[in-house]
């Protein structure tokens, strides 16, 4: 009996990302089942990655080239993607991302670049934003991108203060009255990340030493977010906001602008049509680099699990490593037990990916 089999795992961040998992997956359980129907759905949580599951997903989607300021100043070629139906999808990390600095610049990277990407889709007509925060380099309460929005950010002698989280600590004024207008059908912040922008589980003390933030710098690196949040007029009620620290403070700039917070997970499923791609579907596959206690929380695995068992499918899950109870999916595979060792895993996920989908075709 053919089948229907619908895959959308998360990228495995470092190795493969959710499109190329998506594509493993389906090759090796073709190499079995042949016959059977197979969909590719690559989720994201809107993290690095979340532009190329779109671009797979949605039918007739468009990549538009764009090359603005990266984190360190130096110029980055990104894009941004079309929709069809006229929406704009924008990922930091393409623009802004922790991997394009070597080193690491913790109180001196920058969101202008993420900015200049929004303007752009906004020069070309885009009638809705999806701005998916995650893999940031920075930690300038997105005080970059709305820079490039046509906000004004001045220190106490009146001049532009400077780029990243230190310029920030000398904040003094700030104007968003010439902040460019929302596109007609809005913006919505993809991230599933609830943090608050300051405090002990704000956007430094989080997030601050994966950028190479010290404890002395994570200390100063909040204080000068709070330094901000005094500058903002209803900066305080903002700041509290769940997901306000999310990329940095990105997700406060984008608050403070207007943006509205969708959740990651659950917008781009609903994005890319996940929930009508699973009607009919015999299985569903998903999956992420490691499946731990956090993966319940939010994460791509989670929304694509309460999804199927809406529709009655089951679920399957692959993880590069699986280190929590997974009994409640129909199936499992780990790469690094098909691979003998995480490493091997690691070092060619694709082939384990595509071995893992055969597993899975095999019953």
């Amino acid at each position: 009996m053919t089948r229907r089999v619908v895959f959308a795992p998360d990228s495995f961040k470092g190795t493969a990302t959710a499109a190329d998992a998506a594509a493993a997956l389906a090759r090796g359980w073709r190499s079995v089942a042949p016959a059977d129907e197979l969909i590719e759905k690559p989720m994201a949580d809107g993290g690095e990655g979340t532009l190329d599951a779109f671009a797979t997903s949605v039918p007739g989607a468009e990549r538009i080239p764009v090359t603005v300021q990266g984190p360190d100043d130096r110029p980055v070629d990104a894009a941004w993607l079309r929709l069809p139906d006229g929406s704009a999808v924008v990922e930091l990390a393409m623009t802004s991302g922790i991997t394009l600095l070597d080193p690491l610049r913790p109180l001196d990277a920058h969101t202008l670049g993420f900015g200049q990407a929004i303007a752009a889709a906004l020069d070309a007509g885009a009638t809705r934003l999806l701005l998916a925060l995650g893999g940031s380099s920075s930690t300038d309460g997105g005080v970059g991108a709305l820079v490039a929005l046509g906000g004004s950010f001045l220190d106490a002698q009146g001049r532009p203060v400077r780029p990243g989280n230190r310029g920030v600590g000398t904040l003094a004024r700030l104007d968003l009255s010439r902040l460019r207008p929302l596109p007609p059908d809005g913006a919505l912040i993809l991230s599933d990340v609830t943090n608050p922008l300051v405090g002990p589980f704000g956007a430094a003390a989080i997030f601050g030493p994966q950028k190479g933030a010290t404890p002395e710098l994570v200390e100063a690196m909040d204080e000068n977010l709070a330094r901000l949040v005094r500058a903002m007029a209803g900066g305080e009620e903002l700041c509290e906001s769940a997901g306000a620290g999310a990329a940095g403070g990105t997700g406060f700039g984008l608050l403070a602008w207007g943006a509205t917070m969708a959740g990651g997970s659950r917008a781009v499923a609903d994005a890319i049509g996940l929930s009508e791609a699973l009607r009919g579907a015999s299985l569903v596959v998903t999956g992420e680099g490691r499946f731990d206690g956090q993966s319940a929380a939010g994460k791509v695995p989670s929304e694509v699990a309460a999804r199927a068992g809406a529709s009655g499918v089951p679920v399957a899950l692959v993880a590069g490593a699986i280190e929590a109870d997974a009994s409640q999916f129909a199936a499992s595979a780990s790469l690094t037990a098909l691979a003998g060792d995480g490493a091997s895993a690691m070092t060619d996920p694709l082939r384990w990916l595509e071995a893992a989908g055969a597993q899975l075709a095999r019953g």
